[in-house]
């Protein structure tokens, strides 16, 4: 979800719950085989290292891990497609939602209901895209302004201090760079990932607030979708 936002952190947060359900596993298997299509070393893929970090802090089994890997070499199994979807929610918000899918006839229909019974619709490809940008978002579970003068000096374009720790906004090709330069430091990192951040943000009025938050919800437990961005504050 986009940066600066309650959605984002109120999302951090959810998937400290959801790192119990079997659901976030099947998510993060197809995050690392994708990721593992550019090099099963993770010492030589950085998006594959971020990845394995994310199944690491959602407690992945080994067995689940070394099964998303190998994909990548087993020719039987279905290949997984990447896609994004753009969409408006309830008053307006834009959504852009990622999935990654072994079947689109499956995946739009689902994504399309989970958008119709909550509100929202799907968008005309560019429609939505526009008001985002692709960023690098990192998570560090320290505070203060030591912390906040790191992130910068290692390469962050915008650090804020939210309530689960520092989130920091780095140009996307400088994301493997920022988050080496934070670990180097000796932060902690929680999270390190691509996202759409939303360059402009839209309110939320009282009355649709728990729609859209019913909506994102929705649409993040759908299986094949990996990640929902909002511009939604």
């Amino acid at each position: 979800m986009s940066g600066h936002s309650k959605w984002a952190t109120t999302k951090r947060q959810k998937a400290v719950v959801d790192a119990k359900r079997g659901a976030l596993f099947t998510k993060i298997g197809n995050q690392i085989a994708i990721a593992a299509r550019s090099g099963t070393d993770p010492n030589m893929n950085p998006s594959l290292a971020m990845v394995l970090e994310k199944a690491r802090l959602a407690n992945m089994p080994k067995a689940n891990i070394e099964r998303a890997i190998a994909r990548v070499a087993d020719k039987s199994s279905a290949a997984l497609i990447e896609e994004t979807y753009e969409a408006y929610g309830p008053g307006g918000i834009g959504i852009i939602i990622e999935v990654a899918t072994d079947n689109k006839n499956r995946t739009m229909p689902e994504v399309r209901n989970v958008l119709t019974k909550n509100g929202g619709r799907l968008a005309d490809p560019g429609s939505v895209m526009f008001q985002f940008e692709r960023k690098g978002v990192i998570v560090i579970s320290e505070k203060g302004e030591d912390a906040l003068m790191a992130a910068l000096e290692a390469g962050a374009e915008d650090a804020t201090e939210e309530e689960d720790g520092i989130e920091i906004i780095t140009a996307a090709s400088d994301l493997a760079k920022v988050r080496q330069a934070l670990l180097d430091a000796g932060l902690t990192i929680t999270s390190a990932e691509l996202q759409y951040v939303a360059s402009s943000s839209v309110p939320v009025e009282a009355e649709n607030t728990a729609k859209v938050e019913q909506l994102l919800e929705a649409l993040d437990d759908l299986d094949d979708v990996t990640a929902v961005h909002t511009n939604a504050a």
